[in-house]
């Protein structure tokens, strides 16, 4: 894909670090495009994906794409793994995990799940800037 907006992608397999130096890798991005505002929505949401192709997808391998958007950014997880993520309805209060869409969706503007047309998927969600009167832009 050409993209006119600065982006960056990367390929991986996910090991246990992974999401932390990813996390560093977003926070840098955000500070490089103004766009630091956005840094708590973003970590977390690229924190969860990861983590989830690390618990979920067999190969741990994936790719990421953080892509600046006009008012905002767009991160994109794209994995082989065959189970497209739900949010689950009311996440059982005895377990440690399946929050974490859940979480995902209370702090993202949106967000989705694409099948891939070969097999696997991509999980997506972007984040915009607060239109709030007095804020910069």
């Amino acid at each position: 894909m050409n993209y006119h907006f600065p982006h960056y992608r990367m390929s991986l397999t996910v090991r246990e670090h992974s999401v932390r130096h990813i996390r560093r890798i977003v926070r840098s991005l955000l500070a490089e495009w103004e766009l630091a505002d956005l840094t708590d929505a973003l970590e977390l949401g690229v924190s969860e994906l990861v983590t989830n192709v690390l618990r979920h997808v067999p190969d741990r391998r994936c790719s990421l794409l953080v892509l600046r958007l006009t008012a905002g950014v767009r991160v994109e997880v794209t994995d082989g793994g065959q189970e497209l993520p739900l949010v689950p309805s009311m996440p059982n209060p005895g377990t440690e995990s399946g929050r974490g869409l859940t979480l995902l969706d209370a702090v993202v503007d949106k967000w989705g799940v694409a099948p891939g047309v070969a097999g696997g998927k991509t999980v997506w969600f972007e984040c915009f800037r607060c239109a709030w009167p007095g804020l910069p832009e």
